[in-house]
């Protein structure tokens, strides 16, 4: 499942407001970035894709993947001519990674080390 575009940060605790609806009991949004008009978490419990659907948006798909799920990761820096960095995360029972594409202006450090911290529990 390949979703195209740029994401750029969200404030996570604009987010942690924002999608309180969709949070468990004392989870706590560590990154978000909006893609478009999607939107990434990554929170202490899993990683929620948030896919707003259609022309006007108004339908909603919220794809929630447990960080234990979640087999391995790749992240590749922005390059010189490339100013995108890119990430790739496989799912257990999937060949096909999710893949996403950060702007310059997303440290995919912070991306990883979020990742790296919960994925490896």
């Amino acid at each position: 499942m390949a979703l195209f575009g740029n994401a750029h940060t969200i404030d996570p605790g604009a987010a942690q407001r924002d999608y309180a609806r969709l949070l468990g009991t004392d989870e706590r949004v560590y990154g978000a970035y909006q893609l478009i008009r999607d939107t990434i978490l990554l929170t202490d419990r899993r990683m929620v894709l948030i896919d707003k659907q259609g022309i006007t948006g108004r339908k909603v798909e919220y794809h929630s993947i447990p960080y234990k799920s979640i087999s391995h990761f790749a992240v590749e820096t922005a390059g010189t001519f490339d100013l995108d960095a890119e990430l790739k995360i496989w799912i257990s029972g999937s060949s096909t990674p999710i893949e996403k594409t950060f702007t310059k202006g997303v440290d995919i450090y912070e991306v990883q080390a979020i990742l790296t911290q919960f994925v490896a529990r």
